[in-house]
């Protein structure tokens, strides 16, 4: 009987030591915070992965999760500088960066914070395009606009723990009452563009066209004065030639009849050729020289 007692009580004192030690022991996963409570009051904030060790039932752990989160934010109507209606639909991505703010003030409850993080993105898209024309809205979406309302989203959200990594307009529309007028001023814009892009390319082309053909006028005015001066001294050497070569009354006799042979074979080619001379001409003088030398 004593020992059925006493292997009641070695069995009790198992499970309790087995539940004492389940109580005391704690994993903190890789993308985790771990809170440590006593009595509601948070005492200590885990985050390194691995097993820990807290006082059985009278400290409790809850886990925060510390990664990246997308929240998409439904599309809403705001309103432009000009008073145009736009429709603006955010994406955001955010994280808890202060485990104890974002307990003590949501509860480290994420329904909360998708609530705390809507109003914020909503009224920093609300802002930001509310003080900028249509113009400049279409003129900034990208990075300039996402800039500019994640940093005055995040200077509301700070106070929870949380951070907003981004908030990106994935969409802003126009509503259709609005659209056809913009595209149309859009096409008219971009085709005015396109008009002055022409004209000043014709512009340029003429200019460039006018220099190129003022070119080649001088060029040719040059080549052309070049070339008779090159045939002017060809000339001039030439008559220097000849001037040396018949240099006495012999030899320029013996010229001028070449000459005259030439000229005369020249001028009675073809057929029934009749030739005018005049009487002191050369080719009459050797026609009467030829004469002459027959009739001795």
């Amino acid at each position: 009987m004593k020992k059925a007692i006493k292997r009641s009580l070695f069995v009790i004192i198992v499970i309790g030591l087995i539940i004492v030690l389940y109580n005391a022991l704690y994993t903190v996963g890789y993308n985790n915070y771990a809170l440590v409570k006593q009595f509601g009051k948070i005492t200590r904030i885990d985050e390194n992965p691995g097993l820990h060790i807290k006082t059985p039932f009278i400290e409790n752990v809850q886990l925060v999760y510390k990664g990246k989160r997308i929240y998409d934010i439904p599309a809403s109507d705001v309103i432009t500088k000009d008073k145009k209606s736009m429709i603006a639909d955010d994406y955001v991505i955010w994280q808890v960066n202060d485990p104890a703010k974002y307990y003590k003030t949501l509860g480290a409850v994420d329904a909360r914070a998708d609530e705390r993080i809507d109003a914020a993105v909503y009224n920093a898209t609300k802002n930001t395009i509310s003080s900028m024309t249509q113009d400049e809205v279409i003129a900034a979406r990208g990075a300039q606009l996402t800039e500019t309302i994640t940093k005055e989203a995040n200077s509301d959200i700070a106070e929870y723990g949380i951070v907003i990594l981004t908030a990106e307009i994935k969409a802003l529309d126009l509503p259709d009452d609005n659209k056809n007028a913009v595209y149309e001023r859009m096409i008219s814009e971009r085709q005015n563009i396109a008009a002055s892009y022409t004209a000043q390319g014709e512009s340029e082309a003429q200019i460039i066209k006018n220099e190129t053909d003022k070119e080649v006028t001088i060029t040719l005015a040059e080549a052309e004065k070049d070339a008779e001066q090159i045939i002017a001294e060809g000339e001039a050497e030439y008559m220097r030639i000849l001037s040396e070569a018949y240099n006495n009354a012999e030899k320029a006799d013996f010229y001028n009849y070449i000459r005259g042979l030439d000229a005369l074979k020249s001028s009675l080619k073809g057929k029934n050729n009749t030739l005018i001379l005049d009487k002191d001409s050369e080719l009459v003088k050797i026609l009467y020289g030829v004469e002459e030398v027959k009739e001795d």
